[in-house]
């Protein structure tokens, strides 16, 4: 087997910088926040460093940016690097804090050789802004000592990963603070004197776990490691070293997180027609705003466009400090066509999505309604208001086939205090409602009264005439 190991170094700093923030000099500190643990470029030049006090370090760049590591962040941000490696790579492991684990002997049929599956990794990593060491080794203990100690040469010749491997000090290996002792004791200083040593002496005189540690960075030993699943859901962050204080400034790192899940939407082949965005303000409660579409969608500009009209109808009601996006509903993709039955293009079923989405976004999700048919006769009851939602076409029936029926329809039917002046359709009679206890029974005629309006009239053979609605 083959393992790819990538270690990401400033994990966090990156992460934050591409939030796209024009911060000239940003730091990472610790959780206590009295030592710098990350450093950008741009710090380093002032000559700030990790392991530097922070009060020195903001001695040396006052308009210094400033971060605390926070590791429930760190986690989220390397199972976001997890996704999109698993959309080229099945086996895919965490290594927390920092390090992420491929298997990729096997994909080297598939890409064309370990070239080819490197070179689209590391489009990815340049697409993403991310500093990442890589390594290659025969065991993922070996990958991962390579990676971290920075000896990142991309060779899957073994005798040259175990000749890397020779050289990494012993303080580098990962070796356990007494053991590491130990064996300086005993003269070494390198992993690959540790490896010349008897291992029968080496279980003896200093412990199985040290032999089996040793074994398993050579391969002699077994290493299973269980694979890292993608979970049933989008969820991606953006954290903000200033707080935003007007909408438009949300919406670069809210381009940069919806063209993520566009690409997350496209590998699922599916799409989705709710987000929800959450606005996390320093002191205020969090704004939560429910983005929905009125039928599948998974292009980052159609959702873009939503949010921003939703932002443009509810503005900040306090500065932001980050921005969450999250999608747990996910809807099959239909099967591209070019024209229905009808001869009508997707086109035009695209259109009145992209309308009735935005007008939703503007209005409000309970602002717009469809009519729909009921299965009942009874005019006030034969149809219903429901909310939008995008539908397939069907074969409508052709006008002289059904009755006709008024544009207008009353919302009770009103007493006919005259005679009509001329009798035009009907009788038409109307009978139901015996089950639920509003039983009707009606004959109804177009009719045109003495005002000349065209009237849909009925007469109940109980209670009289009425007129029930109008014809444009």
């Amino acid at each position: 087997m083959l393992w790819l190991y990538l270690h990401f170094p400033h994990l966090l700093l990156d992460h934050i910088r591409r939030s796209g923030e024009n911060v000239a000099a940003l730091v990472i500190v610790e959780g206590s926040g009295q030592k710098v643990i990350q450093a950008c470029p741009a710090a380093r030049g002032l000559g700030v460093g990790a392991g530097m006090r922070l009060k020195t370090a903001v001695s040396l760049a006052p308009d210094l940016g400033i971060v605390r590591a926070d590791q429930q962040q760190e986690a989220r941000i390397l199972e976001d690097q997890a996704r999109w490696l698993y959309r080229y790579a099945a086996h895919i492991v965490l290594v927390p804090p920092n390090g992420l684990l491929a298997e990729v002997g096997s994909l080297q049929r598939l890409y064309g050789g370990f070239p080819a599956v490197w070179k689209t990794v590391e489009d990815v990593l340049h697409e993403r802004q991310l500093t990442a060491w890589p390594a290659l080794g025969h065991t993922p203990l070996a990958a991962r000592l390579i990676a971290r100690n920075g000896k990142g040469e991309l060779s899957y010749d073994k005798s040259h990963i175990l000749h890397t491997l020779g050289k990494i000090p012993l303080l580098a290996a990962e070796f356990d603070g007494r053991t590491c002792t130990r064996l300086q004791r005993l003269g070494l200083n390198t992993l690959g004197e540790v490896f010349n040593l008897p291992p029968a002496e080496m279980a003896r005189r200093l412990s199985p776990e040290t032999l089996a540690h040793v074994q398993k960075i050579q391969g002699s030993r077994p290493d299973p490691q269980a694979p890292w699943q993608p979970p049933h859901y989008f969820r991606q962050q953006a954290d903000f070293v200033q707080d935003i204080e007007q909408s438009q400034g949300l919406l670069f790192p809210l381009q940069r997180i919806l063209s993520e899940l566009e690409k997350d939407l496209c590998w699922r082949q599916q799409d989705t027609d709710c987000l929800l965005l959450v606005l996390q303000h320093r002191n205020a409660e969090p704004t939560r705003l429910r983005i929905r579409t009125s039928g599948p969608e998974h292009r980052a500009e159609a959702f873009l466009s939503l949010i921003n009209l939703r932002l443009e109808q509810q503005p900040l009601q306090a500065p932001v400090v980050s921005l969450r996006l999250t999608v747990k509903r996910f809807l099959g993709r239909e099967a591209p066509g070019g024209q229905d039955l009808l001869g009508a293009s997707q086109d035009l079923d695209e259109a009145w999505h992209t309308l009735m989405s935005r007008l939703q976004a503007r209005l409000g999700d309970k602002a717009l309604k469809q009519l729909a048919p009921q299965k009942d006769h009874r005019p006030e009851r034969a149809w219903s208001a429901s909310d939008v939602r995008r539908t397939k076409r069907t074969v409508a029936t052709t006008a002289d086939q059904l009755p006709l029926r008024p544009l207008w329809l009353l919302s009770g039917p009103q007493a006919l205090t005259e005679t009509p002046r001329a009798w035009f359709a009907g009788p038409e009679r109307i009978s139901g409602g015996w089950w639920d206890g509003q039983r009707v029974h009606r004959d109804y005629y177009i009719a045109q009264l003495n005002s000349g309006q065209l009237a849909w009239v009925f007469r109940d053979v109980r209670e009289g005439w009425f007129v029930h609605g109008w014809f444009g």
